[in-house]
Protein backbone atom coordinates (compact mmCIF):
# COMPACT_ATOMS: atom_id res chain seq x y z
CA UNK A 1 0.00 0.00 0.00
CA UNK A 2 1.36 3.53 -0.52
CA UNK A 3 0.97 5.27 2.69
CA UNK A 4 -1.47 8.29 3.48
CA UNK A 5 -3.51 7.01 0.51
CA UNK A 6 -4.88 3.63 0.45
CA UNK A 7 -3.83 2.66 -2.80
CA UNK A 8 -1.89 -0.82 -3.37
CA UNK A 9 1.19 -0.44 -5.45
CA UNK A 10 -0.37 -3.48 -7.47
CA UNK A 11 -3.16 -1.15 -8.61
CA UNK A 12 -0.90 1.79 -8.97
CA UNK A 13 1.35 -0.05 -11.32
CA UNK A 14 -1.40 -1.47 -13.12
CA UNK A 15 -2.79 1.67 -13.97
CA UNK A 16 0.25 3.07 -15.52
CA UNK A 17 0.75 0.13 -17.66
CA UNK A 18 -3.09 0.49 -18.86
CA UNK A 19 -2.04 3.98 -19.81
CA UNK A 20 1.63 3.32 -21.37
CA UNK A 21 -0.40 0.96 -23.67
CA UNK A 22 -3.56 3.58 -24.52
CA UNK A 23 -0.34 6.19 -24.91
CA UNK A 24 1.15 3.84 -27.70
CA UNK A 25 -1.91 3.69 -29.43
CA UNK A 26 -2.80 7.84 -28.85
CA UNK A 27 1.11 8.32 -29.88
CA UNK A 28 0.89 5.77 -33.16
CA UNK A 29 -2.45 7.44 -34.14
CA UNK A 30 -1.31 11.24 -33.00
CA UNK A 31 1.87 10.17 -35.14
CA UNK A 32 -0.01 9.42 -38.41
CA UNK A 33 -2.23 12.22 -38.32
CA UNK A 34 0.93 14.82 -37.36
CA UNK A 35 2.54 13.06 -40.52
CA UNK A 36 -0.51 13.89 -42.94
CA UNK A 37 -1.16 17.23 -41.29
CA UNK A 38 2.27 18.44 -41.09
CA UNK A 39 3.27 16.93 -44.62
CA UNK A 40 -0.21 17.97 -47.00
CA UNK A 41 -2.15 19.82 -45.01
CA UNK A 42 -5.31 18.11 -44.15
CA UNK A 43 -6.91 16.98 -41.08
CA UNK A 44 -7.74 13.52 -41.50
CA UNK A 45 -11.13 12.83 -40.00
CA UNK A 46 -10.89 9.30 -40.88
CA UNK A 47 -8.02 8.53 -39.37
CA UNK A 48 -10.16 6.83 -36.62
CA UNK A 49 -12.37 4.68 -38.53
CA UNK A 50 -9.23 3.60 -41.01
CA UNK A 51 -7.55 2.30 -37.83
CA UNK A 52 -10.77 -0.13 -37.39
CA UNK A 53 -10.65 -1.15 -41.20
CA UNK A 54 -7.11 -2.46 -40.07
CA UNK A 55 -8.15 -4.29 -36.98
CA UNK A 56 -10.79 -5.71 -39.27
CA UNK A 57 -8.38 -6.39 -41.96
CA UNK A 58 -6.44 -8.44 -39.62
CA UNK A 59 -9.43 -10.40 -38.70
CA UNK A 60 -10.08 -11.64 -41.94
CA UNK A 61 -6.42 -12.43 -42.19
CA UNK A 62 -7.26 -14.51 -39.38
CA UNK A 63 -10.91 -16.15 -39.90
CA UNK A 64 -11.29 -15.92 -43.84
CA UNK A 65 -7.48 -16.71 -45.26
CA UNK A 66 -5.96 -18.44 -42.05
CA UNK A 67 -2.94 -16.10 -42.10
CA UNK A 68 -1.85 -15.34 -37.81
CA UNK A 69 -1.15 -11.94 -35.97
CA UNK A 70 2.27 -11.80 -37.35
CA UNK A 71 1.57 -12.29 -41.12
CA UNK A 72 -1.43 -8.80 -39.94
CA UNK A 73 1.09 -6.93 -38.80
CA UNK A 74 2.70 -6.43 -41.83
CA UNK A 75 -0.33 -6.80 -44.41
CA UNK A 76 -3.35 -4.81 -42.61
CA UNK A 77 -1.01 -1.44 -42.86
CA UNK A 78 0.26 -2.06 -46.72
CA UNK A 79 -3.69 -2.52 -47.68
CA UNK A 80 -5.05 -0.13 -45.54
CA UNK A 81 -2.21 2.26 -46.84
CA UNK A 82 -3.45 1.38 -50.45
CA UNK A 83 -7.21 2.27 -49.59
CA UNK A 84 -5.86 5.64 -47.92
CA UNK A 85 -3.39 5.98 -51.43
CA UNK A 86 -7.05 5.65 -53.39
CA UNK A 87 -8.95 8.06 -51.06
CA UNK A 88 -6.56 10.60 -51.37
CA UNK A 89 -6.01 10.33 -55.17
CA UNK A 90 -9.81 10.47 -55.79
CA UNK A 91 -11.10 12.87 -53.43
CA UNK A 92 -9.01 14.59 -51.49
CA UNK A 93 -6.19 15.10 -54.72
CA UNK A 94 -9.62 17.99 -55.63
CA UNK A 95 -9.61 19.49 -52.28
CA UNK A 96 -6.02 20.66 -52.80
CA UNK A 97 -5.30 24.43 -51.83
CA UNK A 98 -8.86 25.12 -50.77
CA UNK A 99 -9.77 25.89 -46.94
CA UNK A 100 -8.87 22.92 -44.62
CA UNK A 101 -12.03 22.98 -43.01
CA UNK A 102 -13.75 21.19 -47.13
CA UNK A 103 -10.58 18.12 -46.27
CA UNK A 104 -12.01 17.87 -42.55
CA UNK A 105 -15.68 17.78 -43.76
CA UNK A 106 -14.92 15.22 -46.24
CA UNK A 107 -12.91 12.97 -44.17
CA UNK A 108 -15.56 13.23 -41.34
CA UNK A 109 -18.31 11.63 -44.23
CA UNK A 110 -15.89 9.06 -44.66
CA UNK A 111 -15.51 8.23 -41.87
CA UNK A 112 -19.41 7.96 -40.88
CA UNK A 113 -19.46 6.02 -43.79
CA UNK A 114 -16.95 3.52 -43.01
CA UNK A 115 -18.38 2.59 -40.02
CA UNK A 116 -21.78 2.67 -40.96
CA UNK A 117 -20.92 -0.22 -42.84
CA UNK A 118 -19.12 -2.10 -40.43
CA UNK A 119 -21.28 -1.62 -38.04
CA UNK A 120 -24.62 -2.58 -40.35
CA UNK A 121 -22.64 -6.12 -40.95
CA UNK A 122 -21.22 -6.71 -37.77
CA UNK A 123 -23.05 -4.77 -35.00
CA UNK A 124 -21.88 -3.07 -32.45
CA UNK A 125 -20.53 -5.64 -30.17
CA UNK A 126 -16.75 -6.42 -29.96
CA UNK A 127 -15.17 -9.73 -31.95
CA UNK A 128 -12.99 -11.69 -30.34
CA UNK A 129 -9.20 -11.68 -31.53
CA UNK A 130 -6.51 -13.57 -29.86
CA UNK A 131 -3.00 -13.14 -27.91
CA UNK A 132 -0.52 -14.71 -30.44
CA UNK A 133 0.57 -17.95 -28.86
CA UNK A 134 4.31 -16.54 -28.94
CA UNK A 135 3.05 -13.72 -26.84
CA UNK A 136 0.79 -14.99 -24.46
CA UNK A 137 1.50 -15.25 -20.73
CA UNK A 138 3.29 -12.76 -18.69
CA UNK A 139 5.78 -12.11 -16.05
CA UNK A 140 5.24 -11.70 -11.99
CA UNK A 141 7.38 -8.64 -11.07
CA UNK A 142 6.71 -8.65 -7.61
CA UNK A 143 4.92 -6.10 -7.50
CA UNK A 144 2.76 -6.11 -10.63
CA UNK A 145 2.38 -9.34 -13.12
CA UNK A 146 3.21 -7.60 -16.52
CA UNK A 147 1.48 -9.59 -19.58
CA UNK A 148 3.59 -10.56 -22.43
CA UNK A 149 1.64 -8.96 -24.87
CA UNK A 150 0.96 -5.42 -23.39
CA UNK A 151 5.13 -4.86 -23.17
CA UNK A 152 5.14 -5.78 -26.89
CA UNK A 153 2.82 -3.19 -27.92
CA UNK A 154 4.37 -0.51 -25.65
CA UNK A 155 8.11 -1.65 -27.22
CA UNK A 156 6.46 -1.87 -30.56
CA UNK A 157 4.89 1.50 -30.81
CA UNK A 158 8.09 3.09 -29.41
CA UNK A 159 10.21 1.44 -32.21
CA UNK A 160 7.59 2.28 -35.02
CA UNK A 161 7.42 6.40 -33.67
CA UNK A 162 11.08 6.99 -33.38
CA UNK A 163 11.63 5.10 -36.79
CA UNK A 164 8.97 7.27 -38.21
CA UNK A 165 10.64 10.57 -36.41
CA UNK A 166 14.06 9.56 -37.57
CA UNK A 167 13.12 9.27 -41.29
CA UNK A 168 10.78 12.27 -41.49
CA UNK A 169 13.57 14.41 -39.34
CA UNK A 170 17.13 12.58 -40.45
CA UNK A 171 17.08 11.47 -43.84
CA UNK A 172 16.86 13.24 -47.48
CA UNK A 173 13.40 11.46 -48.07
CA UNK A 174 12.09 13.26 -45.19
CA UNK A 175 13.78 16.45 -46.47
CA UNK A 176 12.65 16.00 -49.84
CA UNK A 177 8.99 15.71 -47.81
CA UNK A 178 9.69 18.66 -45.48
CA UNK A 179 10.21 20.97 -48.76
CA UNK A 180 7.29 19.74 -50.83
CA UNK A 181 4.88 21.60 -48.51
CA UNK A 182 6.82 24.71 -48.40
CA UNK A 183 7.74 25.17 -52.17
CA UNK A 184 6.60 22.61 -54.51
CA UNK A 185 7.74 23.90 -57.66
CA UNK A 186 11.16 23.98 -56.00
CA UNK A 187 10.78 20.34 -54.96
CA UNK A 188 9.54 19.63 -58.82
CA UNK A 189 12.68 21.20 -60.48
CA UNK A 190 14.83 18.32 -58.67
CA UNK A 191 12.96 16.15 -61.05
CA UNK A 192 10.17 14.86 -58.20
CA UNK A 193 6.94 14.12 -58.58
CA UNK A 194 5.32 15.89 -55.79
CA UNK A 195 1.52 14.46 -56.20
CA UNK A 196 2.69 10.96 -55.77
CA UNK A 197 5.21 11.91 -53.05
CA UNK A 198 1.79 13.50 -51.48
CA UNK A 199 -0.50 10.33 -52.25
CA UNK A 200 2.57 7.67 -50.60
CA UNK A 201 2.61 9.81 -47.24
CA UNK A 202 -1.20 10.36 -47.26
CA UNK A 203 -0.72 6.17 -47.34
CA UNK A 204 1.63 5.86 -44.51
CA UNK A 205 0.06 7.96 -42.55
CA UNK A 206 -3.07 5.75 -42.96
CA UNK A 207 -1.11 2.59 -42.55
CA UNK A 208 0.18 3.75 -39.16
CA UNK A 209 -3.41 3.99 -38.16
CA UNK A 210 -3.79 0.80 -39.35
CA UNK A 211 -0.68 -0.67 -37.55
CA UNK A 212 -1.89 0.25 -34.33
CA UNK A 213 -5.69 -1.22 -34.93
CA UNK A 214 -4.07 -4.59 -35.29
CA UNK A 215 -1.88 -3.95 -31.89
CA UNK A 216 -4.92 -2.87 -30.42
CA UNK A 217 -7.43 -5.88 -31.48
CA UNK A 218 -6.16 -8.57 -28.88
CA UNK A 219 -6.44 -5.93 -26.28
CA UNK A 220 -9.80 -4.27 -27.41
CA UNK A 221 -11.42 -6.61 -29.41
CA UNK A 222 -12.22 -5.64 -33.13
CA UNK A 223 -15.31 -3.61 -33.19
CA UNK A 224 -16.99 -0.76 -35.86
CA UNK A 225 -17.04 2.36 -33.70
CA UNK A 226 -13.92 1.65 -32.26
CA UNK A 227 -12.35 4.66 -33.92
CA UNK A 228 -14.29 6.65 -32.86
CA UNK A 229 -13.97 5.86 -29.31
CA UNK A 230 -10.52 7.17 -29.56
CA UNK A 231 -10.26 9.84 -32.34
CA UNK A 232 -11.37 12.48 -30.12
CA UNK A 233 -8.63 12.22 -27.77
CA UNK A 234 -6.30 11.33 -30.16
CA UNK A 235 -6.77 14.79 -31.78
CA UNK A 236 -6.66 16.20 -28.68
CA UNK A 237 -3.29 14.89 -28.55
CA UNK A 238 -2.29 16.19 -31.42
CA UNK A 239 -3.01 19.88 -30.66
CA UNK A 240 -1.54 19.75 -26.95
CA UNK A 241 2.05 18.03 -29.11
CA UNK A 242 1.46 21.04 -31.50
CA UNK A 243 -0.44 20.34 -35.15
CA UNK A 244 1.79 18.47 -37.29
CA UNK A 245 4.88 17.92 -35.00
CA UNK A 246 6.38 14.24 -35.45
CA UNK A 247 8.11 14.47 -31.92
CA UNK A 248 5.22 16.11 -30.31
CA UNK A 249 2.91 13.56 -30.86
CA UNK A 250 5.08 11.01 -29.98
CA UNK A 251 5.82 12.50 -26.38
CA UNK A 252 2.84 14.01 -25.52
CA UNK A 253 0.85 10.46 -26.89
CA UNK A 254 2.76 8.32 -24.32
CA UNK A 255 2.87 11.45 -21.35
CA UNK A 256 -1.03 11.52 -21.95
CA UNK A 257 -1.23 7.74 -21.26
CA UNK A 258 0.93 7.98 -18.29
CA UNK A 259 -1.30 11.18 -17.05
CA UNK A 260 -4.73 9.05 -17.46
CA UNK A 261 -3.96 6.23 -15.86
CA UNK A 262 -2.41 7.87 -12.95
CA UNK A 263 -6.25 10.09 -13.05
CA UNK A 264 -8.07 6.51 -12.83
CA UNK A 265 -6.16 6.11 -9.37
CA UNK A 266 -5.89 9.39 -7.66
CA UNK A 267 -9.43 10.74 -9.24
CA UNK A 268 -11.80 8.35 -11.55
CA UNK A 269 -14.19 10.96 -12.25
CA UNK A 270 -11.83 13.11 -14.17
CA UNK A 271 -9.97 10.85 -16.40
CA UNK A 272 -12.10 11.08 -19.28
CA UNK A 273 -11.64 14.80 -19.20
CA UNK A 274 -8.05 15.37 -18.13
CA UNK A 275 -6.91 15.28 -21.60
CA UNK A 276 -8.82 18.08 -22.48
CA UNK A 277 -8.53 20.09 -19.31
CA UNK A 278 -5.16 19.71 -20.09
CA UNK A 279 -5.25 20.57 -23.81
CA UNK A 280 -7.30 23.94 -22.54
CA UNK A 281 -4.25 25.18 -20.30
CA UNK A 282 -1.36 24.72 -23.05
CA UNK A 283 -3.58 26.38 -25.30
CA UNK A 284 -3.80 29.01 -23.26
CA UNK A 285 -0.29 29.06 -22.11
CA UNK A 286 1.19 28.01 -25.97
CA UNK A 287 -1.69 28.12 -28.66
CA UNK A 288 0.66 26.38 -30.86
CA UNK A 289 0.97 23.88 -28.70
CA UNK A 290 4.12 22.08 -26.96
CA UNK A 291 6.07 21.35 -29.55
CA UNK A 292 4.62 23.64 -32.63
CA UNK A 293 6.37 26.20 -34.48
CA UNK A 294 4.14 29.99 -33.71
CA UNK A 295 3.67 31.32 -37.64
Amino acid sequence: MIPLLGISTQALFGQLLLGLINGAFYALLSLGLAVIFGMLNIINFAHGALYMVGAFCAYFLLNLLGLNYWFALIISPLVVGALGMIIERTMLQRLAGLDHLYGLLLTFGLALIIQGVFQNYFGSSGLPYAIPRELAGGTNLGFMFLPNYRSWVIIFSLIVCLATWFMIEKTRLGAYLRAATENPALVRAFGINVPRMVTLTYGFGVALAALAGVLAAPINQVRPLMGADFIIVVFAVVVIGGMGSILGSIVTGFLLGLIEGLTKVFYPEASNTVVFVIMAIVLLVKPAGLFGRTA
